[in-house]
């Protein structure tokens, strides 16, 4: 770790750890003869985290290379750190992205101009947390459904619904071998996930689902996919997918599907953008 990541990491913890009153967590303050350092001392994090004296110094002084993702955690959650705080503290102790969310309420909500800007989409375009729950979507993506009947669950709709099985053209070939690893990816994200895991144990008692699960296993998102789809009002043809992820809803989604009619691809060689 650099110097400058050092002090970052440092300034960082130190201005969370400030935060914390330690009455809140059983701490009495001491006396005016005592020490009366603002929020949680370093001792105080080792006694939470049940760890030795000096742990939680290694990792604020920036001294420990690549604490593990479990501790980091217990750290960030006794600091009440937020999903984007969750993520820097990774980042700044040197092992990248988070191993997963930290709370399970992470993912199940977006901020509510969402709804604005996928009102401002001509194509249909919608976001569901990270169990695919539909959180949002705009007039165009209820279009698509036969008589604007969204799908609770997209995930759902998409392995299971017999209409997403006739809607989705080419299912078995070009659709579910390809959304059953986004599933078992999130599981393994969100492992405690009820409404995952009960997708998962609807896949593997459906005898459609099941053999293709077995064998679906390194497609972990859509973005720039396109297959074939029946559209309700515009009949078949070809639909692109343009993913992104709300940063402030790790796990949640958005999806823009551009629908073009016909037989023939559409963006199949559309040649990737780059910055000039």
């Amino acid at each position: 770790m650099s110097k400058a990541s050092k002090a970052t990491l440092r300034k960082f913890l130190m201005e969370r750890r400030a935060l914390i009153d330690p009455k809140g967590h059983g701490f009495i303050r001491p006396t005016k003869q005592g020490r009366r350092a603002l929020g949680l001392t370093q001792h105080q994090i080792d006694t939470l985290t049940r760890r030795s004296e000096g742990t939680y110094q290694r990792l604020e002084s920036g001294t420990w290379a690549g604490p593990p993702g479990d501790y980091l955690r217990d750290v960030a959650t006794i600091l009440s750190l937020n999903e984007q705080e969750w993520t820097s503290l990774c980042r700044y102790a040197g092992i990248g992205d988070p191993p997963g969310p930290l709370t399970p309420a992470s993912g199940k909500q977006v901020p509510g101009v969402w709804q604005e800007a996928l009102d401002g989409q001509t194509h249909p375009a919608y976001v569901t947390d990270a169990s695919w729950e539909l959180i949002a979507h705009n007039p165009a993506f209820a279009r698509l459904f036969p008589g604007e009947r969204v799908p609770k669950n997209t995930m759902r709709w998409m392995l299971l619904d017999p209409l997403g099985r006739t809607m989705l053209t080419d299912w078995d070939t070009a659709w579910a071998p390809l959304v059953l690893p986004q599933l078992r990816a999130a599981i393994a994200a969100r492992p405690n996930d009820p409404i995952l895991r009960q997708l998962e144990r609807d896949v593997l008692a459906d005898p459609d689902c099941a053999p293709i699960w077995d064998a679906a296993l390194g497609h972990i998102h859509p973005d720039g996919d396109e297959r074939p789809l029946l559209h309700a009002e515009d009949g078949p043809g070809w639909v692109t997918m343009c993913a992104s992820e709300p940063m402030a809803a790790p796990g949640a989604r958005q999806i823009i599907l551009i629908f073009h009619a016909g037989e023939k691809r559409a963006h199949a060689r559309t040649p990737a953008l780059r910055a000039t």
